[in-house]
């Protein structure tokens, strides 16, 4: 109060002689800093490559095995190199082209500089539509020539902005390997090499002998989580300041709601009549990318529940799926502590008897499981992906149900997310369990067990056990083509014509669906039932194809259409009107038309089988495999290890020690040369270890 008095009592002249010095300083400083980026060479910061720099942090990452957080990653963001690449891959994803390094032009890397500057010097603001630094090839600068009307609808679009991409992926160049290298493997969504096949086989390789399954959907945690919760789990392993502030703004910044704004329109009676009139062809720009084909885009529409959830917290953009599994791997590291817990071994059960890695039955048939006793071993297992995830427990009910009371309880303190029972449902797995379209279940069997018993003699015993099966979902596959109009009705479902391509060739057409089919077909490669899945998949496509065919050339029934172009629909339809027109060979022998595929899995001896691989219990994915390998390599303490071991042990070729192995199983049943870890399990407990 006292302060304003004296400024009020103060004359206005001395005011004034006060006042203007701060801002001639403010204004000096800001147009000194402008003209020391103006002289700056961009060319002469391009001095290193952006992938070495990226595989520096990679390895940097992967080899603090302290899991020390991270104090110092300004230096990254002042590294060109890597804005550089930043905008190569944003510029892939808004025009569809990635552009060459020597092929961007100086004015746009000046651009980039001067963004690179505002970022580093604390003067970037998230959603900048009017002032950006750097346009996208596509968009045209905002002058004073510009309507009131365009400025206004630049502002109310909901198209993210190019500058705020470019920045979000320098983030992620530099947090993902951070955060990779301390995420659970038993995570497997918006991570690099993994996806949604990685989490059927190891639930094919992992999950058999399970009896109870906790099925969780926590994918509120991607709109109602805080941003203090996220932005503390972030400080956990990040300490730089200026990344921490600039995802702070991107969380807090306020995001434009269209749907909402609709709503208010409505309300208040402001929104505008249009008027109906005949849609326009668009047509494309210079840069403008093409559409995705029709075929890509209905393979996006089959993506399962659990896929098609993509976090967005506020404007991070391509951030948010790294910051979900950030906030997420809280659960993973609590159930990868409960795991350890509550394994209980018993004798008396016919897998994990010792260890909790010890799945004592066929690794190469792991979904077989022989029958066991009442008294069984208590184990659970837990995989996630994305926010819904799937705990398989083998033990009675009652610890399934006090699994998910502990869960409710632990999303309740942590996340301050509150979970009803519906969101974490117990199944039995009699009752088959649906996870990302696929059906989980078991059934019982009486396989014929072989093997080579104590001196080569092959065993053959009758056994009794159960398979796991893992089955593609056909009332979703049902659905989901229902969605998309290519089937009318449920038990029966009737194909419908794909109208989509009513003004395509037959041959684009045709083509079309043959990357739909294999798409598809690859979708479900790892489905028991993969054969009968794909085999329907192709009749819906097919019978939809004649439809289309028969209404196009006025053939009024599918069976005229393979009567003319055969059951694979590769041969030519012309209309009747047209008879006087060139053969179809003649037409093809000139290159005037293109050559017309048949639809594919025609016939079920062209479908292909269920891949039934096996998959490594401790599976990780080849990059990491090669880091780790690499960082092995790079320890002058491994060289020493190494040569110790040759001189002890001296050198033997591999082919030597296989023939050794296969001689001693052939005569003795059992290999000598046990590992270390076998000795020590045989000692311990006084059994000796039988092979299968």
């Amino acid at each position: 109060m006292w302060l304003r008095t004296t400024i009020e009592h103060l004359p206005l002249k001395q005011l004034l002689t006060t006042i203007t010095p701060i801002r001639i300083l403010t204004s000096l400083s800001t147009h000194q800093d402008r003209e020391r980026e103006e002289e700056q060479d961009p060319y002469s910061l391009m001095k290193e490559d952006p992938i070495q720099v990226c595989s520096a942090i990679w390895v940097r990452s992967f080899s603090n095995q302290t899991q020390a957080p991270f104090s110092n990653l300004t230096g990254f963001l002042s590294k060109f190199d890597l804005w550089v690449l930043a905008y190569q891959r944003s510029c892939a994803h808004f025009i569809g082209s990635f552009p060459p390094r020597n092929a961007i032009h100086s004015q746009v890397l000046h651009h980039l500089l001067s963004l690179q500057n505002a970022v580093v010097r604390g003067r970037f603001s998230w959603n900048n539509k009017i002032h950006p630094y750097i346009l996208s090839p596509n968009e045209k600068p905002i002058n004073e020539f510009t309507s009131k009307r365009k400025v206004q609808s630049v502002l109310e679009s909901d198209a993210p902005c190019f500058q705020d991409r470019v920045v979000q992926e320098v983030l992620l160049l530099i947090l993902e390997p951070i955060f990779e290298a301390r995420f659970s493997p038993k995570s497997h969504a918006f991570r690099p090499g993994r996806n949604a096949h990685t989490v059927i086989r190891t639930i094919r390789s992992n999950f058999a002998g399970y009896l109870w399954f906790v099925r969780g959907d926590v994918s509120e945690i991607y709109e109602t989580v805080g941003t203090d919760v996220v932005m503390g789990y972030l400080e956990k392993y990040v300490k730089d300041k200026k990344i921490l502030g600039l995802i702070k703004m991107a969380l807090r910044a306020p995001v434009r709601n269209q749907a909402h704004a609709g709503n208010e329109d409505v309300k208040f009676g402001k929104r505008k009549k249009k008027k109906k009139g005949p849609k326009k062809k668009k047509i494309l720009n210079e840069n403008e990318p093409k559409p995705d084909p029709f075929w890509l885009r209905s393979f996006f529409s089959f993506a399962p529940e659990e896929a098609a959830e993509v976090p967005s917290y506020g404007h991070c953009g391509i951030l948010s799926p790294l910051l979900a599994n950030v906030c997420l791997s809280e659960l993973d590291y609590m159930m990868e502590e409960k795991i350890v817990k509550f394994f209980r071994p018993s004798k008396l059960d016919s897998i994990w008897r010792d260890s909790i890695n010890d799945g004592s039955h066929n690794p190469a048939w792991p979904e077989f499981v022989p029958s066991s006793d009442r008294e069984k071993t208590r184990r659970i297992d837990y995989i996630r992906y994305g926010g819904h995830f799937l705990i398989g427990i083998r033990g009675p009910r009652e610890e399934a149900v006090q699994i998910r009371k502990e869960l409710i309880e632990f999303f309740e303190s942590i996340y301050r997310l509150k979970l009803d029972n519906s969101k974490v449902e117990i199944e039995h797995i009699s009752r088959g369990i649906l996870f990302l379209d696929h059906i989980i279940c078991r059934r019982v069997i009486y396989p014929t067990l072989r093997y080579t018993g104590t001196g080569g003699i092959i065993v053959s015993q009758k056994g009794v056990g159960t398979l796991l099966s893992v089955t593609a979902s056909l009332q979703q596959c049902i659905r989901q083509f229902r969605r998309l109009g290519f089937v009318k009705g449920d038990r029966d479902p009737e194909p419908l014509p794909c109208t989509p391509m009513l003004y395509s060739s037959q041959a684009h057409t045709n083509s079309q669906m043959n990357k739909f089919l294999e798409t598809m077909a690859d979708w479900y490669r790892y489905a028991d039932n993969r054969k009968k899945i794909v085999g329907f998949c192709a009749y819906v496509i097919r019978s939809s194809l004649a439809k289309l065919y028969a209404a196009r050339y006025r053939l009024k029934s599918r069976a005229k259409v393979y009567g003319i172009a055969s059951r694979n629909l590769s041969r030519p339809l012309r209309e009747h009107s047209n008879n006087s027109a060139p053969e179809y060979s003649d037409l093809l022998r000139m290159g005037l038309v293109d050559t017309i595929e048949g639809v594919q899995f025609s016939h079920m001896s062209s479908i292909p089988s269920c891949d039934y691989a096996p998959f490594p219990r401790n599976w990780i994915p080849d990059h990491e495999q090669v880091l780790r390998e690499y960082i092995e390599l790079d320890n002058p303490k491994f060289f020493c290890d190494l040569l110790r071991s040759i001189k002890q042990e001296g050198l033997s070729l591999p082919q030597d020690e296989i023939a050794d192995i296969v001689w001693e199983y052939k005569t003795l049943g059992v290999w000598s040369k046990r590992s270390d870890g076998e000795k020590e399990l045989k000692n311990g407990s006084g059994n000796e270890i039988m092979p299968l």
